[in-house]
């Protein structure tokens, strides 16, 4: 699919161009775009963590407005999904670059 919105308001990572290599981060801007565009499954190939993290901020937003029975739990659970998945994928982009 082609970007509509063009690459110009992305912001280059700081730690590839110092030190070459991707960091975890990497590829949530392209992920927004893609997901922006009705494109989820380029979207989560791009960077599997931004669901969960939209899934959490969600849940955060709604949560300060709402009394949720068991809040804290599902904010440390949504919380160690998010970022169980930000280091399983960027241990597996190492490995495959």
């Amino acid at each position: 699919m082609t970007d509509f919105m063009g690459d110009s308001w992305m912001l280059p990572c700081m730690t590839k161009q110092m030190i070459g290599m991707d960091c975890p981060g990497c590829g949530i801007q392209r992920s927004i775009s893609l997901l922006l565009q009705g494109d989820i499954i380029s979207s989560f190939l791009m960077y599997p963590a931004l669901i969960p993290i939209i899934f959490l901020l969600g849940f955060l937003i709604f949560d300060m407005f709402v009394n949720v029975k068991y809040s804290e739990q599902l904010k440390l659970w949504g919380t160690i999904i998010a970022v169980g998945t930000i280091i399983t994928s960027y241990i597996i982009k190492l490995t495959l670059t």
